[in-house]
């Protein structure tokens, strides 16, 4: 979460034929499982699910993220791996072929749900340092806090209890380390996702996993799994445990990955991807797709030509398709 903001998708679905017909069928994917309608929370009609709830935003941003992974190989751009954070797993399974749509759907609309169970009982909380030095300033709160998420070398997200979490903030504050409250009410990745485990194992018994040709980065383990494992079990552990982001990050660098692309309506792992490149003294790249208030096929053409230059394959021929030739003068 995070990269959400309203009216992120309503240009692209007015512009790109490719992106409002995966829309399409993410919504179609989404309706058995869902009591509001994707098309109208996206195009922001009056009365539509509020994205402030976890089970309207979760399946609504998993659509998105989906429908933009398409939007990208309709230019050329084939995913040579995935890697997804927390959710975005759910996203990353699909797109490369290890969940079907309608499987991806049960996931993120079912799961997240289910969450609605542990609002107003714990939170997260963002620390600019690395996880470290985060797990020693958490030595006074052991059992009631715990490292979420490591996205990057000095980023690191916590979850637990709720008053426990302004302390620690509160100590932060007063030690200089910046850390921010993450606008939940929840604690994904901490003990308290355990008081729905057995609910989660029944919702999601019927998920059919599937081994794919596109390797799957897994930030549950932070190395690459085979799809097939992608089971209810994996899909619990996937919201209890901590998201090895930058493990991940990591081991698509040692594999040779130079150009990462998120897709998302707002870049929002991007920093982390960023921060682990520059950690590892390796030529390599990050861009987005979208930007706030950037929804267009304008801004997804200048993220096109980001990734382009920095060694992406892209269809310019497709691109450009329909449009006539014409040279522009360069300067000198």
């Amino acid at each position: 979460q995070g990269s959400q903001w309203v009216g992120m998708a309503v240009e692209l679905l007015g512009s790109s034929p490719v992106f409002a017909g995966r829309v399409a069928e993410c919504g179609a994917a989404l309706e058995p499982f869902t009591e509001w309608s994707l098309l109208d929370v996206l195009n922001g009609v009056e009365g539509a699910a509020s994205l402030e709830r976890v089970d309207v935003v979760q399946p609504v941003l998993w659509a998105v993220m989906v429908s933009l992974a398409e939007v990208w190989r309709a230019q050329g751009v084939e995913p040579g791996a995935v890697i997804g954070h927390s959710q975005g797993e759910i996203a990353a399974a699909v797109v490369a072929g290890g969940l079907s749509l309608e499987d991806g759907a049960r996931v993120v609309a079912l799961r997240s749900r289910a969450l609605r169970a542990l609002s107003g009982l714990g939170g997260m909380v963002s620390v600019a340092r690395n996880v470290d030095e985060v797990r020693g300033l958490l030595a006074g709160w052991e059992g009631r806090i715990g490292v979420a998420a490591v996205n990057g070398p000095s980023s690191v997200v916590v979850s637990g209890d709720a008053g426990a979490l302004d302390e620690f903030v509160a100590a932060c504050d007063a030690s200089g380390v910046r850390a921010r409250r993450v606008a939940v009410d929840y604690a994904s990745h901490s003990a308290h996702v355990e008081r729905i485990e057995e609910e989660l194992a029944g919702l999601l018994a019927p998920v059919a996993p599937r081994s794919c040709d596109v390797p799957f980065y897994s930030t549950v383990s932070g190395q690459v799994v085979d799809t097939a494992g992608l089971d209810a079990g994996y899909w619990y552990r996937n919201l209890r445990g901590t998201v090895e982001f930058e493990a991940g990050t990591r081991a698509l660098l040692a594999d040779g990955f130079r150009v990462f692309v998120e897709v998302s309506a707002h870049p929002v792992v991007a920093t982390g991807v960023q921060e682990t490149i520059e950690d590892a003294g390796v030529q390599a790249g990050v861009v987005g797709t979208l930007r706030r208030d950037e929804g267009g096929l304008e801004r997804f053409a200048l993220s096109l030509g980001e990734a382009w230059a920095l060694g992406a394959e892209v269809d310019w021929e497709t691109h450009y398709a329909g449009t006539r030739p014409r040279h522009v003068d360069l300067p000198t």
